[in-house]
């Protein structure tokens, strides 16, 4: 059996390393490495693969999430609310741009940000809601964004976790994660779905005069070279990591198919155990689409969490605990207002989470090893 890993990127750059070398070396004989034709080429596939009018590539997924939030020129005080169970990132640019981050809890059943708690959180101050589309899945963003126009609100989607994730509204039209609100971020860390193999990120949107704002803050405020019309940042993709995206770009549907299948393998094994919560979102066919499964994540009941993760990893399985501590009670974001009562799906969540290995390269024969291993350890401990 081959060695598991979490996320095989090795395996995966092998299947298409004749598409991908050239491309690098297209660049590499260009000397064009900032901004260079190789980007703009990525931007417009990518803006006609999602279905967008505006792509914007920047040099990460936090920076894409901060110059959004610059661009839609929210100011100090302002309160955005967004989901206390996520990566430090979303809640960490909220702090860096001086606005007030009010954290909520989450949905039990799909993690991502719960929409009642989201009403119950608004305030004269609130100016945004940023949803994360967690693990892959997207969250319930027609409800959102009924909610946001009621209070006339921005909607920031974080789509770091989801690139090409379908949402289906409800009078049954698709559109693409990320393209549903106001402005939207992605991350292209390498471990992503779609993933260069350094840093970069992307803004997207379909409003003309935000996508211009924006394109300035990510090169220095300027459009044109010394003239700086607004207050902005360094933050540009470069062109060896936009070859990367844009040779990969066309295999991302068929490797969002590959992680549902070993999605649907998982949850076939655990399915029915008594002690093993599968994650939602491949049981009706006319959602299938929707979940990427960036992570593929259990939540256990009346099992040792800790104990299993430990079990795992001297069975050479890597495994992740994705996330073990809620932002409301991480030191940095830590603050007076939270009240214990109001995030009890996400204090459960981080003692029950599991996430095991996701990519597009897992085989029959590892997913067994996994799961029989799994399996073993609850039985015998139960």
């Amino acid at each position: 059996m081959k060695k598991i890993q979490m996320v095989d990127l090795q395996g995966q750059y092998a299947k298409i390393k004749d598409v991908v070398d050239p491309s690098i070396e297209e660049v590499m004989n260009s000397a064009a490495f900032i901004n260079g034709p190789k980007v703009h080429q990525f931007q417009k596939n990518l803006e006609d693969y999602l279905g967008v009018k505006h792509v914007i590539p920047c040099a990460n997924g936090t920076d894409a999430l901060q110059i959004a939030m610059m661009g839609l020129g929210l100011q100090p005080g302002d309160e955005v609310i967004t989901a206390d169970f996520t990566f430090a990132a979303t809640v960490e640019v909220i702090a860096l741009l001086q606005l007030t981050p009010v954290l909520v809890d989450v949905d039990p059943v799909t993690f991502n940000i719960d929409v009642n708690a989201i009403k119950k959180a608004i305030t004269p101050k609130t100016k945004a809601i940023v949803p994360v589309h967690l693990f892959g899945l997207p969250a319930e963003m027609d409800d959102i964004m009924a909610l946001a126009k009621a209070h006339n609100l921005f909607v920031i989607e974080d789509n770091a976790q989801a690139i090409g994730a379908s949402y289906t509204h409800s009078d049954g039209r698709k559109t693409k994660a990320g393209v549903i609100g106001d402005v939207a971020s992605t991350s292209f860390f390498p471990s992503k779905n779609l993933g260069c193999y350094g840093d970069g990120g992307a803004i997207f949107t379909n409003n003309d005069a935000l996508a211009h704002r924006i394109r300035g803050i990510v090169n220095h405020g300027m459009y044109e070279r010394y003239h700086h019309d607004v207050v902005g940042v360094n933050s540009r993709l470069d062109s060896i990591q936009a070859a990367v995206l844009d040779a990969k770009l066309p295999h991302l549907n068929s490797y969002n198919t590959a992680r549902r299948s070993a999605a649907r393998k998982y949850n076939e094994a655990f399915k029915n155990h008594p002690s093993i919560i599968t994650p939602t979102g491949l049981d009706a066919d006319d959602h299938s689409d929707e979940h990427v499964f960036h992570q593929y994540t259990l939540n256990l009941k009346g099992v040792d969490r800790d104990a299993l993760v430990a079990h795992l990893q001297s069975n050479n399985i890597p495994c992740g605990v994705y996330y073990p501590i809620p932002l409301h009670r991480q030191k940095a974001y830590s603050d007076e207002r939270y009240n214990e009562a109001d995030f009890t799906v996400t204090n459960q969540l981080v003692k029950t989470v599991i996430s095991l290995p996701m990519h597009t390269e897992l085989d029959d024969e590892q997913i067994n090893f996994i799961t029989s291993t799994v399996l073993n350890f609850i039985n015998s401990n139960s």
